[in-house]
């Protein structure tokens, strides 16, 4: 951007000792601050925000593609050929992908830093996209869920290590995750284009499905490596942004929640966090939407192709519910931004996730049970970045983000676990079991919601009463958003 769209041309860049390691940090008290008009303003964001938000997010859907797309290679013939359907065969390489996934997210946002966004998240992607094309040429069950855990296990930081970022960037995380999700419910009617495939090279529909998608993931983690930007502190360095822009993008964090500045991540910063109830809570809300999330997504074409369609319309059908969730959790989002609240939304996407499980367990005609999907889709898929940005609206410093994040993601683990293991082949084709059991994870995250949002009205009201002993998260004049 040319410094003629700025009021004031002279960069705030502070000599200290995080500069001398060519990090910038925001102008402090006596230092001159960067100005920049509302239009050149806006300019700025929007680059920033077209630069950020496509590759991740396009990384991000080919994330949520890979790990789910066993659902639609099982109902195309997956499931006969390895012999998913004797046991809990299934179930096992559903959930062998989470232990991997949950125990490695915490140490990828520590590597995250020191040895760069685009080299370690291009690496982790090019890995399990290797991982996802040899997944097609599995012969045994055995292999497959071997292929599944490390799967997880290269899977495990993209997501922690995207937030990070993103939040850490002020970025909308919403519409990062919405937008990947929405390229990801095309998934099913991809899959469907595979399937076409069936014998070609004396290849199996099913076998192509992971073989093609796993290509695709190969090539997109090479472009990211070109792509992806860092940290706001290092963006000057990769010509992303001029010093001077970096510095207003440092002011304008540090005005707004006052940790542009990083700050070391140590085993005593780490073990205070923990102490913090607050990421406890989000955590466990977060498990309590994820849970429904993967379930359905595992889950969905299976009951779908229980109403008794073809293997053909199940595919298809299986996209509109999370077309719809997307369009649904975006309004929501859109307004939950605008007056500046979390809880009344993920109140209403609770509710509304309920309502939808209910109708798929109990109502009797296939068009009432598949409207119930669309519900339970839109409530569990808006409350994913809901949840996420409820926490990162209440908590401060980037060591604090780096921990939350990765506690979150981890609870989000446990949550794919249970959502693999609570439909019991047995229950089919209904799994009222299940579905109810993801009922009462919703009625769960309201009990936490209840809780946050009465503690956090007490302490703002502290706030405003100035009786405060010390400072909310330690920013004199914070107050959590409720």
């Amino acid at each position: 951007m040319a410094s003629t769209d700025t009021v004031e041309r002279k960069p705030a860049v502070i000599h200290d000792e995080n500069s001398l390691k060519g990090e910038l940090t925001p102008p402090q008290q006596g230092h001159e601050l960067v100005e920049f008009d509302k239009k050149s303003e806006k300019k700025l964001v929007r680059r920033i925000d077209y630069r950020l938000l496509p590759i991740l997010g396009a990384m991000y859907s080919i994330a949520l593609i890979d790990r789910v797309n066993i659902s639609a290679a099982r109902i195309s013939g997956m499931d006969r050929d390895l012999q998913l359907y004797i046991g809990d065969r299934y179930t096992i390489c559903l959930v062998v992908f989470f232990p991997g996934y949950m125990v490695l997210e915490m140490p990828s946002n520590l590597v995250l830093r020191k040895v760069g966004t685009a080299n370690w998240l291009a690496f982790i992607t090019f890995a399990w996209g290797t991982v996802m094309l040899g997944q097609g040429f599995v012969k045994n069950y055995h292999a497959l869920a071997v292929c599944r855990a490390l799967l997880g296990a290269f899977e495990a930081g993209f997501f922690p290590g995207c937030a990070y970022l993103i939040q850490c960037w002020y970025v909308r995380l919403a519409w990062f995750y919405l937008t990947s999700v929405f390229v990801g419910g095309f998934s099913s009617i991809l899959a469907y284009g595979l399937i076409q495939m069936e014998g070609l090279s004396g290849i199996r529909g099913w076998q192509w499905i992971f073989i093609i998608e796993g290509l695709l993931t190969i090539v997109v983690a090479l472009g990211a490596w070109f792509l992806i930007v860092d940290f706001p502190d290092k963006a000057h360095k990769t010509g992303l942004l001029t010093e001077h822009e970096a510095s207003f993008v440092a002011q304008r964090i540090e005005k707004d929640r006052g940790d542009a500045i990083p700050d070391a991540l140590t085993w005593s910063t780490f073990k205070t966090h923990l102490m913090d109830l607050k990421l406890w809570a989000f955590a466990l809300m977060f498990m309590g939407t994820t849970m429904p999330a993967y379930a359905l997504a595992y889950f969905a074409p299976v009951i779908v192709y229980s109403m008794g369609y073809s293997i053909g319309v199940t595919h298809l059908l299986s996209a509109p519910p999370v077309i719809f969730a997307v369009i649904v959790s975006l309004i929501v989002s859109r307004l939950s931004d605008k007056f500046k609240v979390r809880a009344p939304a993920i109140t209403f996407q609770c509710l509304i996730c309920i309502v939808g499980l209910m109708m798929t367990a109990y109502c009797e005609g296939n068009v009432a049970r598949y409207w119930g999907l669309f519900f339970g889709f839109a409530g569990c898929q808006g409350n994913i970045p809901t949840i996420l940005a409820y926490q990162s609206n209440n908590i401060r410093m980037q060591s604090k983000r780096a921990v939350g994040s990765a506690m979150q993601i981890g609870f989000g683990a446990i949550g794919g676990i249970m959502g693999s293991t609570v439909f019991r082949q047995k229950d089919a084709p209904r799994y009222v079991t299940g579905l109810w059991v993801t009922a009462g994870l919703q009625l769960w995250i309201l009990l936490l919601l209840a809780c946050t949002t009465t503690y956090f009205m007490k302490m703002n009201k502290k706030v405003d009463k100035g009786t405060l002993v010390k400072p909310l998260e330690g920013q004199p004049g914070f107050k959590f958003t409720l």
